[in-house]
């Protein structure tokens, strides 16, 4: 049984956006390959050699929607040189999927893990959570939940980071 203290810490974690330690895939870890994982929606862009950033989301989750307009900014301030982001949705129903995608019309790849079969091996932590991989396929960075302005200034200092790093 967990102690209430350590039920606190997991709450406020949380709540807060910040890794509990349950992920599966860690920093340092290689990333699953995405071709390999059932996913639906759209063709996989190209990511040999790039950053990544892979995004898992749903459209019943608020913070999602407050993080779809930062990630829309990334993709236009870095895409040119070098960045690939993917966003994957965890809806069971398409139709929830489709219509949070047309509401929103993101100018990077969503694609679907109605399967759960990414979402699972990767062990998501919060939703939203993003991993940013760099041109090796390593998990570098990851954030669990977004704090707005504080967690889109954190990815643009770790995407730069990525990018500059030599291939």
């Amino acid at each position: 049984m967990l102690s209430r203290t350590r039920v606190l810490t997991c709450a406020l974690l949380f709540l807060v956006g910040l890794p509990a330690g349950r992920s599966a895939v860690r920093t340092g870890d290689l990333f699953p390959s995405l071709s390999d994982a059932g996913l639906t929606g759209g063709a996989l862009p190209d990511i040999t050699g790039k950053v990544v950033l892979v995004d898992f989301w749903a459209s019943w989750c608020a913070p999602c929607k407050a993080s779809f307009p930062a990630l829309a900014r990334l993709q236009q301030d870095y895409s040119s040189k070098g960045l690939v982001i993917v966003a994957v949705s965890v809806d069971e129903k398409p139709a929830a999927y489709a219509g949070f995608v047309k509401r929103f019309g993101p100018p990077f790849v969503t694609l679907l893990d109605q399967k759960h079969e990414l979402v699972t091996a990767v062990d998501v932590p919060a939703m939203p959570t993003s991993f940013v991989i760099d041109r090796h396929g390593r998990v570098r960075f990851l954030h669990a939940g977004f704090r707005g302005q504080d967690t889109e200034s954190e990815l643009r200092r770790q995407i730069e980071m990525l990018l500059t790093e030599k291939g």
